[in-house]
């Protein structure tokens, strides 16, 4: 079956169409709300049909001769990955999860006016906040576990209009060994790319606890191609784990001070990495205490 929308028990909207599920709550009176997510379900019925028509060329490396996509979400994409393309291997699909949350949201934000909102996209969230609102985000260890490392708290005075999060163990191929990369920015397509870079860079080259396979021998269709992407990361010690934070933490550091994030979070095993610049510019974002 194709798109599909529900509402939850609690309210919140619920879009599935393939690959792509969306979970999202609008924040305002009673009728804006039903009239956001009435633009939300209209616009996410032919996305992933407009994604699909140019996959091949979503799928190539970005480079600055490549030739931009047509549709909206996929100029997204490819705009996104854009900012890094010179110093690192990206394709658009680095952005895609990021980029589709936006694309739902604007379409929201033009229906009506809320008061704050949200897209989640699998960990890739697009966020609408106006003068007084803010947002709590949980960072999770890993996809199958709601245990929290840590929390942000977005203000709207703020410039991030973007959470992403990537891994190993996430939806899609990661070249590192991170459980969790967080990344906020100031938007969702921004940090997805970010956090795919990042989450890559933590990593431990040549240790025998990590099995690595050829992205194309799990998924014939993969971006990545014959790149080997992690499938396992066996037992590694505590000073293992710091060591391949701390260079996913460089990397990180290097994002932020050209601008294109505002902090990230990285865990790997028990430990954790955060980049934020000292605290300055969002002092609310903390790391939980190990329970």
């Amino acid at each position: 079956m194709r798109a599909q929308a529900a509402r939850l028990a609690d309210g919140r909207l619920h879009l599935q169409d393939g690959p792509i599920d969306l979970i999202i709550e609008a924040f305002g009176e009673p009728g804006e709300v039903e009239a956001a997510y009435a633009a939300a379900t209209l616009r996410f019925a032919s996305l992933l049909d407009e994604l699909s028509a140019e996959l091949p060329l979503l799928r190539a490396p970005s480079t600055p001769s490549s030739v931009k996509p047509e549709g909206v979400v996929a100029r997204r994409m490819a705009e996104a990955v854009r900012h890094f393309h010179q110093e690192r291997f990206l394709t658009p699909m680095a952005a895609v999860a990021g980029s589709v949350a936006q694309e739902i949201l604007q379409a929201m934000v033009e229906a009506a006016p809320l008061a704050k909102a949200y897209v989640n996209n699998g960990g890739d969230i697009a966020l609408h906040l106006t003068s007084g609102e803010s947002f709590t985000i949980g960072m999770i260890e890993r996809p199958e576990s709601l245990r929290q490392f840590g929390r942000a708290t977005i203000p709207a005075q703020s410039r991030v209009r973007g959470v992403a999060t990537s891994g190993w163990r996430g939806r899609s191929f990661s070249l590192g060994i991170a459980d969790a990369v967080t990344v906020i920015a100031a938007s969702a397509a921004l940090a997805d790319a970010a956090a795919t870079l990042i989450a890559n860079a933590v990593d431990l080259p040549g240790q025998a606890a990590i099995s690595r396979a050829p992205a194309s021998d799990r998924n014939p269709q993969s971006d990545l191609g014959d790149r080997l992407v992690t499938v396992d990361v066996g037992d590694l010690t505590r000073h293992e784990c710091e060591i391949a934070l701390a260079a996913g933490a460089a990397e990180a550091e290097h994002w932020r001070r050209a601008g294109l994030i505002e902090a990230a979070a990285l865990r790997l095993g028990d430990a954790t990495r955060l980049v934020d610049g000292g605290g300055s510019l969002y002092p609310s974002l903390f790391l939980a205490q190990k329970s």
